[in-house]
């Protein structure tokens, strides 16, 4: 008797045509409203320095006007430009969400693959996750800080161990529902090695729930940078970040309100995206979204 294995298919084939946009916001509006948003902000947080100007230089004669053609959002207490320090504060919060994301959902991928399919892993491996769920955020950043200094590295890891628990819990719960179907049990009966299973029938399965995951991670970690960096124990105070400004600034909040407006809004835009982004791409891969289509 021959064995035949069938690889999960996660998206469908063929290449993605101008043509097709259309058809794609009517079916999925949340993907491209939410990717859209986001890549903007990408976009326009990677070309600051050609247009938003010196986020760091202070003029005294300049502290906290209001908006005008010069300065867009106005200056801070120390004569900042607002719109500069708002554009480059971008960049701190991408960076460290998409990099908290990344290396929560590698990080996730593999601990949940390895207490997923290997049972003699498992328990030893969730004791841990659950250690590692209860070191809050801020606790944990302020006792790295305090060891290492202030840094956007020390704070991606801070936030980076307290997610990772809630990736690997997601990860094994689908390859503990996958490992018991035919196609997997085929491989294996058929002789195939057990990284080839999987690398090529596992880890394929747990990739809808880790791509939705992993912009919830993303959005909570930009949230988080932000907390930290508004109690002082994130990024350098040197560094744009819309946490800092808006801690700097919020004495001032009567006088000048557009120093906390400015990066409060573009916080809550940036999290509303990334936000949209997970919503749309859990409707684009929920399997049973696309049977009742």
């Amino acid at each position: 008797m021959t064995l035949i294995t069938a690889p999960v298919k996660i998206l469908p084939t063929g290449r993605l045509r101008i043509s097709d946009l259309p058809r794609l916001a009517k079916r999925h509006p949340l993907v491209l409203a939410g990717g859209g948003l986001l890549a903007l902000l990408i976009v326009l947080a990677l070309a600051a320095p050609l247009y938003a100007g010196n986020p760091v230089n202070m003029d005294p004669f300049k502290r906290l006007q209001a908006p005008s053609t010069e300065i867009w959002f106005g200056s801070d207490n120390l004569g900042r430009d607002v719109f500069a320090r708002t554009i480059f504060g971008a960049r701190t919060s991408l960076l460290v969400g998409l990099l908290s994301a990344t290396c929560a959902a590698l990080g996730g991928l593999l601990i949940g693959v390895t207490a997923g399919y290997i049972r003699s892993f498992d328990n030893i491996v969730m004791r841990v996750m659950d250690g590692l769920m209860s070191i809050p955020t801020i606790l944990l950043a302020m006792a790295l800080i305090s060891l290492t200094g202030p840094g956007i590295g020390i704070l991606v890891v801070a936030i980076t161990i307290p997610q990772m628990p809630s990736v690997t819990r997601l990860v094994r719960s689908a390859v503990l529902s996958v490992r018991e179907r035919p196609y997997v049990e085929a491989a294996v009966c058929g002789g195939a090695r057990l990284p080839k299973v999987l690398w090529r029938h596992v880890i394929p399965s747990t990739l809808p729930a880790l791509m939705v995951q992993s912009a919830i991670v993303c959005a909570d970690a930009i949230l988080t940078e932000a907390g930290l960096s508004f109690l002082g124990v994130g990024v350098p105070p040197e560094i744009p970040s819309w946490g800092n400004m808006i801690s700097s600034s919020r004495l001032y909040l009567s006088i000048a309100p557009m120093t906390v407006f400015a990066p409060g809004i573009c916080l809550a835009v940036t999290v509303l995206a990334v936000n949209l982004l997970g919503d749309g791409l859990r409707d684009l891969l929920d399997p049973s979204a696309k049977r009742r289509r």
